[in-house]
């Protein structure tokens, strides 16, 4: 079985796209029909995200954290007890393109490492378009990490210990952790997750932080 968790703070705006994305990568031809479960951790929500996930009839696992880290490490926890062979990871603000599980386990790695595209700059400067696509490289073997485009597999995860409860940065932790347990990391540029360029993002420190620092 495949696992595929996602970290949710008030996103009734965004999800149901989200979650489209991923049941149409779930149900791939090339998947062979393997089971795919899509869980939803909803790590305080006040709004009607709830609601949007059950519609589809996902997983739902409710929380208080209001830690990132904490929420992806329960939600895989949550996948592992399910007996999921590899854990995928993105956002709620995001969209997966269609073969975004089937490429992940192609590559028969012990991680995936994928880049993610934003499709609306709106909200943003030409300036800061003009830096992000400057210190971007989107070419094979590249060393970006997005918690939005992250696979693992269930054996390396265990070994590198999961993901820390740290409000922000928790992806990229669990890669170095990764590293060091000698996992074998794929960094691909195909299969990439597209994302939001909001700048009244959920995570501090997260992409959006990131990309309001480009405009100084």
């Amino acid at each position: 079985m495949i696992g595929v968790i996602v970290p949710v703070h008030n996103e009734e705006q965004r999800l149901e796209e989200c979650i489209e994305s991923l049941l149409a990568a779930a149900f791939h031809q090339d998947l062979d029909r393997e089971e795919v479960r899509i869980l939803i951790v909803l790590d305080d929500c006040t709004d009607t995200s709830l609601d949007i996930a059950q519609a589809y009839g996902v997983w739902t696992l409710s929380c208080t954290h209001r830690n990132v880290g904490k929420t992806r490490a329960q939600g895989a926890e949550h996948l592992l007890a399910a007996d999921a062979r590899w854990l995928a990871f993105t956002d709620a603000d995001s969209v997966v393109p269609d073969s975004w599980l089937v490429e992940q386990i192609r590559f028969n790695a012990d991680a995936v490492c994928g880049l993610v595209e934003v499709n609306d700059w709106s909200e943003h400067s030409e300036r800061v378009r003009e830096r992000y696509h400057a210190n971007y490289r989107p070419v094979e073997g590249h060393r970006h990490i997005h918690g939005a485009n992250l696979g693992v597999s269930s054996a390396a995860y265990r070994k590198a210990g999961g993901f820390q409860a740290l409000p922000a940065h928790e992806d990229v932790q669990l890669v170095a952790d990764l590293e060091r347990s000698g996992a074998r990391i794929m960094w691909t540029a195909g299969n990439p997750v597209t994302t939001s360029a909001r700048q009244h993002c959920r995570c501090r420190e997260g992409f959006g932080d990131y990309l309001k620092s480009l405009a100084g």
